[in-house]
Order: C-alpha cells, then sequence, then structure tokens
C-alpha cells in the first residue's frame, strides 16, 4: 500500500469498500462499541443499496446504472476532504504513471492554446526528440483520429499506447504549407522528477516538481554528476539550492529519501498519526547524506504541497538548512492507496503528517460547503502555536511551512496574463523559430523583435482591456440594457473615462515592455534550447538570488540557523 502525501460497478463495491474500512481501520476500544459500529455499518449499507435499486429501476428516465453508482461514491467521498476520491480504471492507470515516472509513449508535452493542440516540451533520447519533433509544433491528427475539438486528455490517450506499438503524428509547423508525418514506435518514457540542474558560481541549483518512486535516486544522481562537472571546470560545487516551488508532493517515503540525502543518517523526518493516537509512526533517514555539511537553501511557495512540505519542514526543524520563498500549501493528510474490484483504486486519507517538532503541516480548509456534516471533529493547531528547531528557532503551527527568510517571487501583471492566456508569446515565439534556424550569436535585437511583435498582435487582432475598463464596459452595458435613457452628462462622462482609461492602460503596456521583452526572448529561446531557457530563468528569478547571496554570505547562512 503506497501512501501519499495526498466499467459497471454494483453495490458489492461499496460492500467490500466498507467491509476493508472496517477490517483494516484502527481498532475500536471495547466489543460494545464494536458490535455498534458494525450494526450501523450493515444497517446504512442496506439503505444505500435499497434506495440504489429503487431510483435504478422506478426513475422516471433510464439511468446509467454505473455513472449513478459512481455519482453516488463520489458524493460521499466529498462530504470528506478533497484528497479522498474513487479513481476508476483509466484513473488508476493514471495514477501509476504518476507515481512511477514511467509511461508508454513517444516523450512530449502537449498544451492547447488558442484552440489548437501544441507541442510544448520534447524529452531527450525520446522517439520524439530522435524523430524531429519540436516546441511549436501544432498537432492535426494522432492516427486517423482527427484532434480538433477533441479534449486534451483525450489526445494524450491517444498518443499514449502499450511499449512497441506504432503511432502516426500529423503535424503542422508555422511557415510551412505542408504538413508533416510523424510514423514513432511507443516505448517506455521515464520522466525525470530533477527538471533542471545547472552550477551557479559554485552553486548547484536543483528544481525537482514532484515525489515519484525514482526521485531520490535520480536527485542523487543530479548531485553527483554537478559535483563531477564543478571539478572539471577546476572549482567545486560547495552550496546547493533544491528548488521544491509548485512541487505538489508525491510519495511520503520518497519525501523521507529526499531529506535523507542531507542529514545525518537516523534523522527523524516526520511522523503520521490516525484516527487512533497510538498509530502513530516515526520516519527515520536510512541511509547516510550524498551532500552532508554542504549549505542549503530549500525554496517554496504556496503550491509546494505534501511531500514538499514534508522535505522544508525537517530540513528547517533540523536546522540543516534556510528555507526562502511564500507559505507553503499546507497539505498535511496521508493517502493509502487501496485497491477495489474491476481495477479501480480509492485514494484515502487515513493519517495526518508532523513534523519533527510535532507541528502539523496540514492548513484548515472548509471542504463540506454545506453539505451534511459527517466528521465528528478536527484537530487543527493554531498560527499562533510555537515550536522549536534543533537550534531552539522559534517556528510556527497553523498549517503549511513558513520560511525563514519570505520573499516574493515573480508576480505577473496583467498585459503579460493575457498575451500568455491568448498564446500570443508561445505563438510569435514559434513563428520566430520558423524563420530563423538559430538564436543570433549577439542576442536579440529587443528593440526590433518588440516592434515586430507589436506588428504581430495587431495581425492576429489581439486586444488589451485592463481590469476598470471591462469594469466600464459592463456599466455602459448594464445602462443601455435597463433603457435608462439618453443623458448628455452621462455619455460624456463615460467617454472621458474610456480616454482616461485608454491612455493608462497605454502607459501600463510602456512600462511593463522591457518585462514583456525579458519573456518574449525566454519563450523564444525556450523553442531553440529549453535548457538554456530554464537557465535564463533561473538567473533572473529574485528568490534564486536571495538564496545564492545568503548560500554565498557564510556568516549570515550560521547567523540565520544559529541565532
Amino acid at each position: 500500500m503506497k501512501l501519499y502525501a495526498a466499467s459497471g460497478i454494483s453495490r458489492r463495491v461499496i460492500l467490500v469498500l466498507v467491509l476493508f474500512l472496517v477490517c483494516t481501520g484502527p481498532p475500536l476500544k471495547t466489543a460494545e462499541c464494536r458490535e455498534s459500529e458494525y450494526f450501523s455499518i450493515a444497517k446504512n449499507i442496506e439503505l444505500l443499496g435499497d434506495v440504489y435499486r429503487k431510483v435504478s429501476e422506478n426513475y422516471v428516465d433510464s439511468i446509467d446504472t454505473a455513472e449513478f453508482m459512481y455519482a453516488g461514491i463520489d458524493g460521499m467521498l466529498e462530504t470528506l476532504d478533497p484528497y479522498t476520491v474513487f479513481l476508476d480504471e483509466k484513473e488508476s492507470v493514471e495514477l501509476g504513471e504518476l507515481t512511477s515516472g514511467q509511461y508508454a509513449g513517444i516523450g512530449v508535452r502537449i498544451s492547447e492554446i488558442a484552440g489548437e493542440v501544441y507541442i510544448v516540451s520534447v524529452f531527450e533520447d525520446t522517439p520524439a526528440s530522435n524523430a524531429g519533433l519540436r516546441v511549436g509544433d501544432r498537432i492535426e491528427r494522432v492516427d486517423r483520429h482527427v484532434v480538433k475539438g477533441k479534449e486534451l486528455d483525450e489526445v494524450k490517450n491517444l498518443i499514449k499506447g502499450p511499449a512497441g506499438s506504432q503511432v502516426t503524428l500529423t503535424v503542422g509547423r508555422y511557415g510551412q504549407k505542408k504538413e508533416r508525418r510523424f510514423r514513432l514506435a511507443r516505448r517506455e518514457v521515464k520522466v525525470n522528477s530533477i527538471r533542471y540542474a545547472g552550477l551557479f558560481g559554485n552553486v548547484g541549483y536543483f528544481d525537482m516538481n514532484t515525489f515519484g518512486n525514482r526521485s531520490a535516486d535520480e536527485l542523487s544522481r543530479a548531485i553527483n554528476e554537478m559535483h563531477a562537472a564543478a571539478m572539471i571546470r577546476s572549482r567545486s560545487m560547495n552550496a546547493v539550492i533544491l528548488d521544491l516551488r509548485n512541487n505538489p508532493g508525491g510519495l511520503l517515503d520518497v519525501a523521507v529519501d529526499v531529506t535523507g540525502l542531507f542529514v545525518d543518517k537516523g534523522s527523524r523526518v516526520v511522523s503520521t498519526m490516525g484516527r487512533d493516537s497510538e498509530s502513530e509512526i516515526r520516519y527515520q533517514t536510512p541511509r547516510a547524506p550524498v551532500a552532508a555539511g554542504l549549505p542549503l537553501a530549500v525554496l517554496i511557495n504556496r503550491n509546494s504541497a505534501s511531500a514538499s512540505e514534508i522535505v522544508a519542514g525537517a530540513i528547517q526543524e533540523l536546522d540543516r538548512g534556510v528555507i526562502i520563498g511564500d507559505r507553503s500549501f499546507g497539505k498535511g493528510f496521508v493517502q493509502s492507496v487501496i485497491s477495489l474490484p474491476y481495477d479501480c483504486t480509492l485514494k484515502l486519507t487515513t493519517a495526518k503528517y508532523y513534523t519533527p517538532s510535532g507541528r502539523l503541516i496540514q492548513k484548515e480548509h472548509d471542504w463540506t460547503g454545506g453539505v451534511r456534516k459527517v466528521l465528528e471533529r478536527e484537530e487543527m493547531q493554531d498560527d499562533k502555536e510555537i515550536f522549536y528547531t534543533r537550534n531552539r528557532r522559534k517556528v510556527y503551527g497553523g498549517g503549511g511551512i513558513l520560511p525563514d527568510i519570505r520573499v516574493d517571487g515573480y508576480s505577473m501583471s496583467g498585459y503579460e496574463a493575457a498575451l500568455r492566456k491568448a498564446g500570443m508569446l508561445f505563438r510569435y515565439a514559434n513563428k520566430y523559430r520558423a524563420l530563423n534556424d538559430t538564436l543570433p550569436g549577439s542576442g536579440i535585437d529587443r528593440k526590433a523583435m518588440m516592434a515586430d511583435f507589436e506588428r504581430f498582435l495587431e495581425s492576429e487582432k489581439f486586444s488589451y482591456q485592463t481590469e476598470p475598463e471591462v469594469l466600464l464596459g459592463e456599466v455602459k452595458q448594464s445602462l443601455q440594457d435597463k433603457h435608462e435613457g439618453s443623458s448628455s452628462k452621462m455619455d460624456a462622462l463615460v467617454v472621458s473615462l474610456e480616454n482616461e482609461m485608454k491612455l493608462l492602460a497605454g502607459k501600463q503596456k510602456s512600462s511593463e515592455s522591457e518585462t514583456i521583452a525579458r519573456a518574449l526572448e525566454q519563450e523564444i529561446m525556450r523553442h531553440f534550447d529549453e535548457d538554456a531557457a530554464r537557465r535564463s530563468g533561473v538567473e533572473r528569478d529574485p528568490v534564486v538570488k536571495k538564496a545564492l547571496a545568503i548560500l554565498q554570505d557564510s556568516s549570515k547562512y550560521r547567523k540565520i540557523l544559529r541565532p
């Protein structure tokens, strides 16, 4: 049974599920309590089965009985927490792929942009990269299936298939009238959880985006490779940045192993506790570290969850490294994966995470939203509750991990967000890549690029409205809909406001010109070389800059950990 840091089916599934939970759940205190619990469960199973049967047989319209049962299961689980979910056969397979970081396919990541499906990333040494597919290729057909109009998940499933089987992709490439056809043999694709690793001065940077079965080994290998790369350049890697921002987590034991790469063997990393207070399990690092003694910074943000929080919490409380960024998400529920009949799966919350000092990672949330209250109680910590690290530094409860140093990450403006949502940066970069075989050795001429980009936006009829402009438009529409009548003063006021807002929008766009130019330049670079684009992004990242500054100042680093 794995622990996560988060066909027709009948009433037999519910019966098997409930009996499983009764037989494997925490023991009740007395025989009388057990008898009462069993009676209540049996009574409610019978009631549930009767309701299901009566509705299925007598409802005025015919019912898809499988979907009706799935809806019933989903309805029950919605009264608990968003991490307790029922997975059908297809979803169970996807969970396995996510955990293993391995699937049978061709090695691309796709996304829907402006109503079209594009390849947005190509993994190295895969059928896709070897065949010459590249970022920006627009997928038209998968075998004989036309892609346009299909859901993205459906397209992904068409591309995947058994290892060794063949798939034909028909793609369009910007500036080329003739479509290209690629016939590829699917094979096992291993997605490395270390999205990027690089040496910045004497500091090794490692961007880790998940906690799958192989993640600890992949990080260990990346650290050793970075040591070797530094030696080739006649220097040493003398500090580490582990970037866990936007990492949603994964397997609990992997989080323990990742922490173990940096802390002493036998260090306590996390404990879990279920419904019964005697069910506590403590997890310790099983082997010697590979980066012992190297100054360490762990980067987190509000999207760092689950296993990411286990690592950050342990590193912080063992005073092994400095935590930098924003408060983490606060997902401290443990999910056990339970197999059900017909290849279905139940991902069930069975315990909570606690850091070595006893902090509860789970943040208090209101999930029930008006449904029946089925939880008898929920124990949470106050955000003013004080805990202590090994060096007696104060840390606080209340859910999530509060960083030692708060640094805001890059915040996207409304204009840039609108450009990205419409796919303008991606599509312009695609155009640039089609017209240029290589990037200029002296760098892109930004002034010429931005002028051309403005012409591109005009040709695509892209328009941007600030939030005040949108609100003013709604006011105008409301006045027209309600037939309030014409008022010269009102009309003049609206026109004046429109003109003023256009001026402000123009000033905003002008003030953001440099930011948009950098973002566009990086997107263009990504179409040529994904690793180079990632490095460029890391170099400009304000959180990484702060981490580098602290790691390169040994006295400041020591002062944070030993105040």
